[in-house]
């Protein structure tokens, strides 16, 4: 027997405020979280690799849904996004530059 439980919030009024600040606490324990879970954690080279891999990993398992269902800006940001990682190897700016080419997409589409 199969249960679905649906939850709604309201996005007008002070529900954007709710979820906002619901993201923002998630946010603070898992970060939080991990730094508490690796203090138990010699940081060796090993380590320090597997890390750098971590981020560009959940990049690319962000994005990909977006670009296999997206629409052709979804697919211009995935593009810009790789490709910016693979030549300066720094999620920040790689992200950066799916922002910016999904923005002038759809401004200019």
């Amino acid at each position: 027997m199969d249960v679905e439980v649906e939850v709604t919030l309201q996005t007008a009024g002070s529900g954007a405020l709710v979820i906002i600040l619901i993201m923002a606490v998630v946010t603070l324990v898992t970060r939080w979280g991990g730094v508490f879970a690796m203090s138990f954690v010699p940081i060796s080279r090993r380590t320090e690799q597997f890390i750098s891999a971590m981020s560009g990993s959940v990049l690319v398992a962000l994005l990909t849904p977006m670009a296999v269902n997206g629409d052709n800006g979804a697919r211009l940001a995935f593009l810009a996004t790789a490709v910016t990682m693979l030549l300066v190897k720094k999620p920040l700016p790689a992200i950066t530059a799916g922002i910016v080419a999904v923005a002038l997409f759809r401004h200019l589409a």
